[in-house]
């Protein structure tokens, strides 16, 4: 349903194959070692000698055999780590272009009506004294940007609410460091499809994160949890950063598509029976937060082409850009179900021990929200209403222009 090549499987099934053989072969050599040491004591005369002499053929030939059973392990590991998790059977088929839109909420503005064209979030931005690419550019390069007076506040002002909303669902609050090992990063499938979009640090062997979710769900690696503790529900904040390799001359305009940015991210440990019942929960988290910020957006079902290698359902939001004229992603959600925990060694206790599933969902991705907070707020002479569910953390209803 990926449309991911099927030679993965074939190339699967014949390392298989051969693990299993190079096993097989360590295991009647070391059985033979074993039994040859017995019969050396009891032996005497030339049959000793012949023992003692099979003894020291077989030492070498087991060690050639461990360390071919070893190698045939290590490249069935590596093929198996490129399967991407099983995909829900109800999830739309297709890529990119096939995702379907489920619902539509707010309406976006008629600016012509209003009598007069909407500026974009750079304009804006500059206007407001809230956005400084050019000096990114000059510090940091291109996909960078500076935050700077209400566009710093504005940020401060989205996390608050982010984080109170989370608190009043049940979240507990986590800041994660966002450098981690690479059985982390691997453990949660990102060094797989998305391996090329991720910062690596040789001299340290860590990795930048691209999302919390990564150091989130290392959080209880190697741990079982006791079942009466699910599910447990924690939000993230934390700087992510991304390559974006293969997006060269998409999004080049403003603060859209960056290689480092902050966000607010939730995470789930549930039992793998209570998944999806958690996932329609993040969704609806997700939508609450939109609407809380007055956004028109629509809900989309992801098509199996384009989900991440962890996933097995995701739903994505997508709010109205005017700049852009076109609904744009903001959030997503996904349901990890047992993937992420296996290759995390995640597990829960209730009589047996079993592997729990994980769900992640985007709260808020702080450029992005900027981008449609400044574009779908924006009056004529330039300022920006501030909806109301966020001006007790700004401490203004209005953005105002400073030149």
């Amino acid at each position: 349903m990926r449309g991911e090549d099927v030679q993965l499987v074939d190339e699967l099934l014949k390392a298989d194959d051969e693990r299993r053989a190079a096993i097989s072969t360590f295991e009647k050599l070391r059985a033979e070692q074993k039994s040859i040491g017995k019969e050396v004591a009891k032996a005497q005369g030339d049959d000793k000698q012949k023992l003692i002499a099979r003894t020291k053929e077989l030492a070498a030939e087991v060690k050639n055999a461990q360390k071919l059973s070893n190698e045939k392990e290590e490249a069935f590991d590596k093929l198996m780590k490129q399967l991407p998790n099983l995909v829900f059977e109800d999830v739309p088929v297709g890529g990119e272009d096939d995702l379907i839109v489920i619902e539509t909420h707010g309406t976006p503005r008629d600016f012509e009506a209003e009598g007069f064209k909407p500026r974009d979030h750079e304009e804006l931005g500059k206007l407001l004294g809230a956005i400084d690419i050019d000096r990114a550019s000059k510090v940091c390069g291109s996909r960078f940007y500076f935050l700077t007076g209400q566009g710093a506040q504005l940020e401060f002002a989205i996390v608050n609410l982010a984080i109170q909303k989370a608190l009043q669902w049940g979240f507990t609050p986590i800041i994660p460091p966002a450098l981690v090992k690479p059985s982390a990063m691997d453990g949660t499938g990102f060094l797989g499809q998305a391996a090329q979009d991720v910062y690596y640090l040789p001299a340290d062997d860590m990795y930048l994160v691209g999302t919390s979710e990564v150091a989130l769900a290392a959080y209880h690696s190697d741990e079982i949890l006791e079942a009466s503790t699910l599910p447990r529900h924690y939000v993230g904040y934390s700087p992510c950063f991304r390559r974006e390799a293969g997006s060269y001359g998409k999004d080049t305009k403003g603060i859209f598509r960056v290689h480092w940015f902050d966000k607010v991210e939730m995470f789930v440990y549930c039992k793998p029976e209570d998944s999806v019942a958690e996932h329609h929960k993040l969704l609806e988290f997700e939508k609450d937060f939109l609407t809380a910020l007055e956004l028109p957006f629509e809900v989309l079902d992801v098509a199996s082409g384009d989900l991440g290698m962890s996933a097995a359902r995701k739903y994505d939001c997508y709010a109205w850009f005017p700049g852009q004229g076109r609904y744009r992603e903001v959030t997503s959600t996904s349901n990890c179900t047992e993937f992420q925990a296996r290759r995390l060694n995640v597990r829960y206790r209730e009589g047996d021990v079993k592997h729990v599933a994980t769900l992640n969902g985007t709260l808020a991705a702080i450029p992005r929200l900027i981008i449609a907070l400044l574009e779908n707020h924006q009056q004529a002479d330039g300022s920006v209403k501030v909806p109301q569910a966020l001006q007790h953390y700004l401490g203004m209803d209005k953005l105002t222009p400073i030149q």
